[in-house]
Parts: C-alpha cells; structure tokens; sequence
C-alpha cells in the first residue's frame, strides 16, 4: 500500500489519544503489522529529519504526534490552557498506585497515613486510575490501578519507564544540592527573561 505512511499521519493527527500498531491494523486492515511498523518508522524519520514543530512519541502503548518542548510558550500563549493540576496529596497517592498497582485503598492508606477516599475519586474522575475489580478480602475492597492516561500525561511508554527509586534520590539529592545563590542567580535570570519578553 503505497499511502499507508500518509494513512496513518491522518490517523494520528485526528486521533485524540495515543494509536497502538494493533489498532492501526484494525482500521487499516489491508496493512500487517510489520508493515505499520516500517510506515511508522519512516514517519518518525522525517519529523526527526525536518526538525519541525512535532514528533512521533511513542507513548503509553501507541503512537502519538506530539508538539515540540521548544515551543511551548507559544503554544500557551494560543490556547492558554488550564493545566490539570494535582495538590501533593493527589500526586503521592498516584505514586503510590504506580509503584504498588494493583492496590487497594487500605495499603494506600496504610503508607500515607490518612484517609484517601476523595483523592481516590478526583484521581478516577481525571481517569488516572482506574478499579480492576474487588479482592477476595472480608469488605470486598476495591482494586486500584494507573490507566492509559497516566502513561500519556507523564510521558510514559510503559510502567517500566517509572523511574526507580535510586534515580528519584539522585534527582532529589541535586535539588537540594542547590545553594541559595544559585536559586537567586536563577531567579534574577528568570525575572530579566520576562522583561525582554514584554
């Protein structure tokens, strides 16, 4: 199929979550697999080629045009868009379920040390998480466990790209290396930044 490289561009710039190879195969069901693979491949080159404003991500089990992290101001500056933002409470208890999954709600409880029930809902609600079923515990508690979403939003191509929990350390080990003029150098920095801007 001599368009199927252009084929499955259209797809994946309409498609509003990530597209995995098996469902290309579905819609396009003239093409294998392999044949995606290749036409996916060949896609990722060119974007990587042209350097232009998007890429081809591969992410939470598809594939997914992303925009550039170098134009990202612009972009806000466009749609202005309100980030879903995630108190600590919200963000420790997603870790959590990314790194104990499945879990239920009396170990998540347990590690944090207080009730989590609403948290556990707004997390359901921004399909973060999702319930895989009931335990075979007295109570029937439910079973906890990050969805696709999880994946997409922080950049995931699966749950073993979590990082470790020596990286962690490191990354916090570096951010407390910091020293108070550092944090005022960059400050100063970020302030001139906005007065070139306006």
């Amino acid at each position: 199929m001599e368009n199927l490289k252009y084929i499955i561009e259209s797809l994946l710039f309409v498609a509003q979550e990530p597209l995995s190879v098996e469902r290309l195969k579905k819609i396009i069901n003239t093409a294998g697999a392999s044949d995606i693979k290749n036409a996916l491949k060949e896609l990722s080159d060119e974007y990587e080629t042209r350097k232009g404003g998007f890429y081809l991500n591969e992410v939470a089990g598809g594939f997914q045009i992303r925009t550039r992290s170098e134009y990202t101001s612009w972009i806000k500056r466009f749609i202005q868009p309100n980030p879903p933002r995630l108190s600590r409470a919200s963000l420790e208890t997603l870790a959590i379920i990314a790194y104990k999954q499945p879990t239920i709600r009396s170990d998540i409880e347990n590690l944090r040390g207080v009730d989590c029930g609403g948290i556990l809902r707004v997390l359901l609600k921004r399909q973060f998480i999702r319930i895989l079923g009931r335990k075979e515990l007295p109570g029937r508690p439910l079973i906890y466990s990050t969805t696709k979403r999880f994946l997409e939003v922080f950049d995931l191509k699966d749950l073993k790209d979590l990082p470790t929990p020596k990286e962690i350390e490191e990354l916090e080990n570096s951010a407390t290396d910091k020293t108070d003029e550092d944090f005022f150098n960059d400050t100063k920095s970020a302030d001139q930044d906005k007065g070139n801007n306006t």
